[in-house]
């Protein structure tokens, strides 16, 4: 599939094949296998493959799909969102280092990449809130997996870290079993 190249985004391939890309959110860069040949014409990026073994086929969907994303985020930028759930969790934002009280005796000060901006909101009765937004889809989701790591939610009250819209599986506790 052919991936359409909206305006103000520019392709570049070099002789070494990586593959550049630049729009108004930022500039990715990526290394494509040699066999993978890449072609940009008429503002359609085409890539083609020079057989079809299994590995040379994986190939040709790994990169396209990579190419796809860096084109969606130099252009639209993704964005996750998390809600904190659980009495006494805090999360505020300074700059690019959050600063979290997740019910363990210390604060957790994560530092995210310079390429995602990240905002905390937190009124008064609901759960706080983390938004961040990226041109690069593999550094976000890579930093929302972390975050979400430092307090998963458990299954029986559902505290913890959660993309929003997720659903968590609640278990019954021991008063089920009577």
């Amino acid at each position: 599939m052919p991936i359409h190249l909206p305006k103000g985004v520019e392709i570049k391939v070099s002789d070494d094949n990586v593959l550049t890309v630049k729009g108004p959110l930022g500039e990715l860069h990526q290394k494509v296998n040699p066999m993978i040949e890449m072609k940009v014409e008429d503002g359609v990026l085409n890539f083609n493959r020079p057989n079809d073994e299994k590995t040379t086929k994986a190939m040709h969907g790994l990169y396209r799909a990579l190419a796809a994303n860096m084109v969606k985020g130099v252009s639209e930028g993704f964005k996750t969102v998390q809600e904190v759930i659980g009495v006494g969790y805090k999360v505020q934002a300074n700059g690019n280092v959050m600063e979290m009280d997740l019910g363990y005796s210390h604060k957790i000060f994560f530092e995210l990449a310079p390429e995602i901006k990240v905002e905390t909101v937190t009124e008064k009765g609901k759960n706080p809130v983390i938004t961040m937004t990226c041109c690069d889809k593999q550094i976000l989701g890579q930093a929302a997996a972390k975050i979400r790591s430092l307090r998963k939610p458990e299954p029986y009250k559902g505290k913890g870290i959660r993309f929003q819209g997720e659903e968590v599986r609640k278990k019954a506790g021991k008063a089920a079993a009577k």
